[in-house]
């Protein structure tokens, strides 16, 4: 930092106190800076701001004598290249991590509408009306009417009255909500971080493109809705009314890119703050971080995690048929290869589709993947504990750990127990918990960013 430079100068010029403060500013040194708020009011602003990182003291500082004015520059909480930002600010982490927050629990009540069988209790898409709930005995009617032209009705939700009509309704209603809520959240601060220049130009790209997969998020949530309203499946007597299991997937798989995105980018941007303030040894975490068996270490997580993400999209197959509520045993599956290569799922010859139309067949391979997904985290997890990981890394290990043992647990009892909503809710809670401790573990391991 300036402070560094200004060792030689800031004796002369400010004398003991100001030099303390320079000192302080550039070790990010607290006890010293709370120290010279008790002296004269210019210096306890300093120390204040340079305590709190408070931009607007510091600039207002800056406007005083000199000596003043540079500490107040080698205070600034970010450095700067050209008087351009070369980092996002604090604030941008921290609410990106909450908005990634908001997605976890967006997933959630998801996956409680679809066990519900609520998902398709509004058949219409209104982005900007819609988020008004019916409140009359006429507006209920009215919704009530139209549920009953789809196919759900008369296959599903058999006679239904109307207080069961309005219980899957509201759980349709306050998923759409949320959904509309989160989108608030973050398109207004993202465009007020952009246009006040809190992010670099890097930032804003990424903020965009995660804007961008918000909007296809919402989309791709009308278009899974609509393969359930189909009105051809109440003319064909096999067919039950629900939404496409390949629609519903990539559904969910847009969801988990944006909580994936923004927690990576939420960490990203803290990490950079914490480093460029602090006092620790860089050269040598970056020589850690940087050396072959981490190196090799964070490469095996890397596909780890993307081993853990593709098996949550396998259980979005497995939902998106009601495959769960078939071969209700574990270990065994009492399945025959007739069953599981069946020519009933091979539209014109092509056998292959049993792979994601056989519902048995599609719960098999769930089940290896799970299982060979456990395997490789739990070697993972021996591994690294012989190995000199940083802090936090063995932290987000441990943690990866844990919760792959709590989701085999979670996927095995929901399995034997015919898939109850708690138990099923649980599980698919726990694997985003699990992927995000496998996301953070390969955040901890990359090398650091260059100041």
């Amino acid at each position: 930092m300036l402070a560094n430079r200004l060792y030689t100068r800031i004796p002369a010029l400010c004398g003991r106190a100001s030099f303390l403060a320079a000192e302080a500013v550039s070790r990010n040194n607290r006890g010293v800076l709370t120290a010279l708020q008790a002296h004269h009011r210019p210096l306890r602003q300093l120390a204040t701001a340079a305590f709190r990182g408070d931009r607007g003291i510091l600039t207002a500082l800056k406007a005083q004598h000199t000596p003043l004015r540079q500490l107040a520059t080698a205070a600034s909480p970010m450095p700067s290249k050209g008087g351009k930002r070369t980092a996002d600010a604090p604030i941008v982490g921290y609410w990106s991590l909450f908005c990634a927050s908001m997605v976890f629990g967006i997933v959630v009540w998801g996956g409680l509408t679809r066990l519900t069988e609520s998902g398709l209790s509004i058949v219409e898409w209104k982005p900007i009306t819609g988020a008004k709930l019916p409140t009359s005995d006429q507006e209920w009617e009215a919704e009530f009417a139209k549920y009953k032209q789809f196919p759900e009705y008369h296959k599903v939700h058999i006679g239904i009255d109307m207080d069961d009509f309005k219980r899957i309704y509201f759980m349709e209603w306050f998923h759409r909500n949320i959904g509309r809520l989160f989108g608030v959240v973050y398109l207004v601060p993202a465009a007020y971080f952009i246009a006040k220049g809190k992010v670099t130009r890097r930032g804003a790209l990424k903020l965009s493109g995660l804007g961008l997969l918000l909007l296809g998020q919402g989309a791709m949530g009308w278009y899974m809705v609509a393969s359930g309203l189909e009105k051809e499946l109440a003319e064909r007597p096999e067919a039950i009314p629900r939404v496409s299991q390949y629609r519903l997937t990539s559904h969910l798989s847009l969801a988990y890119l944006l909580y994936a995105g923004l927690a990576l980018y939420g960490w990203n941007v803290l990490r950079t703050n914490r480093l460029a303030r602090s006092t620790l040894p860089k050269d040598k975490i970056q020589l850690l971080l940087q050396s072959p068996e981490i190196t090799s270490f964070r490469r095996k997580i890397t596909a780890a995690t993307l081993l853990v993400g593709t098996t949550c999209l396998s259980g979005a197959m497995v939902a998106g048929l009601d495959a769960g509520l078939l071969f209700n045993e574990f270990p065994m599956m009492d399945v025959t290869l007739p069953q599981l290569w069946h020519s009933f799922y091979a539209r014109h010859d092509a056998m292959w589709l049993n792979l994601f139309e056989n519902p048995a067949t599609v719960q098999l391979e769930h089940r290896i993947l799970a299982l060979t997904t456990y395997f490789v985290l739990s070697a993972l997890w021996f591994k690294g504990r012989k190995l000199p990981l940083p802090q936090g890394s063995r932290l987000a290990l441990h943690a990866m750990y844990l919760l792959a043992n709590l989701q085999v647990a979670l996927g095995i009892s929901t399995l034997v127990n015919g898939v109850p909503i708690a138990n099923a809710s649980a599980h698919q809670a726990n694997s985003v918990l699990l992927l995000a401790s496998a996301l953070r573990l390969y955040h901890t391991l990359r090398p650091l960013p260059r100041f």
